[in-house]
């Protein structure tokens, strides 16, 4: 193919966060503890929320299991990548992760959209919630969720693979994307570039949009509720927000501007792909009651059949609770 006579880079150097070497060793350590409690928070939560909790049975938590399925599989790759000085990757792992990432990123971005959707209609039209969001349209809605990561991702590794590379092949960055591949591509990459734009662009930026007035709707509509419900929905809604905020800020700072890179754009990065993934669980459990004692029933219900060790302590310290 033409993409491979004008391709003579066979693997790519990925420069990571820095290259000091104490700096590398404690950004090691700090990865490898956010690597186990990002897996063990999104496994806590798959498996509450999906397999074994029976009383979160309601659409949100449907979505949950989904979101933190995102982000188990979205996160630890990128950790792993980050923990080595000079990690070589090939060519087509790289394109491989471009697509991994493009996807469980869109995918997270088109449920927490689901999310919001879900909690619009609990609040603004709670007679007919449970026809709208039956089981059969939550399991359309997140089909079209993987329908739609996929067209995202799949347009992302096709501009990837347009690229012809010939010269440098260090990736200033801790992972393949994009943004730092234009950099090295032999060739002019401004109508890339718009493209990546256009696409990745305009998902952030449209699905902010799309929730920042789905909370502006919801908020409103909470006038009419009693001080209880109101408080209970804006338990539930300030969590999805806090995590809205962290994931979409530095999406849109990456993907909405022309192909320019600056010294903090890997810093901001390890905010939506590593920090959103290791904040989620955290942020959904420790204000969510539900979730919280549905993790708890798990934990100590295992611990009661298999009779491993005494979680008395575990207890307390998870969940601030004698």
């Amino acid at each position: 193919t033409d993409m491979a006579m004008n391709n003579s880079v066979t693997e790519f150097i990925l420069f990571g966060l820095t290259q000091d070497a104490e700096q590398q060793k404690a950004i090691s350590g700090i990865f490898s503890i956010l690597y186990l409690l990002t897996l063990l928070g999104n496994f806590l939560i798959v498996v509450s929320t999906f397999w074994t909790s029976h009383t979160l049975g309601s659409p949100m938590y449907f979505f949950l299991f989904y979101l933190s399925f995102a982000d188990a599989n979205y996160a630890p790759r990128l950790i792993v990548d980050a923990l080595f000085q000079e990690k070589t990757i090939s060519y087509h792992e790289c394109m491989t992760q471009v697509f991994a990432v493009h996807f469980f990123g869109c995918m997270e971005i088109f449920v927490l959209i689901l999310m919001a959707f879900d909690r619009y209609v609990a609040i603004c039209k709670p007679l007919r919630y449970t026809t709208i969001m039956s089981r059969g349209v939550c399991g359309m809605l997140v089909i079209l969720a993987w329908v739609g990561s996929c067209i995202h991702s799949s347009a992302q590794i096709f501009l990837a693979l347009k690229l012809p590379f010939c010269g440098p092949n260090v990736i200033d960055h801790y992972f393949c994307d994009l943004q730092p591949l234009l950099k090295l591509a032999c060739m002019d990459t401004y109508v890339i570039n718009l493209l990546v734009v256009s696409n990745s662009g305009a998902i952030c930026v449209v699905s902010f949009m799309l929730l920042l007035i789905s909370y502006v709707v919801i908020l409103y509509s909470l006038r009419n509720h009693s001080a209880e419900g109101r408080q209970k929905a804006l338990s539930t809604c300030t969590s999805h927000f806090i995590v809205v905020v962290i994931f979409f800020g530095p999406c849109i700072f990456i993907y909405t501007r022309p192909p320019t890179t600056f010294p903090v754009d890997k810093m901001v990065a390890v905010f939506y792909t590593i920090g959103t993934p290791f904040l989620n669980p955290l942020i959904y459990t420790l204000r969510n009651a539900e979730v919280k004692n549905a993790m708890k029933k798990q934990i100590m219900t295992s611990v009661d059949k298999y009779g491993v060790f005494n979680l008395h302590f575990l207890n307390i310290l998870v969940f601030g609770q004698e």
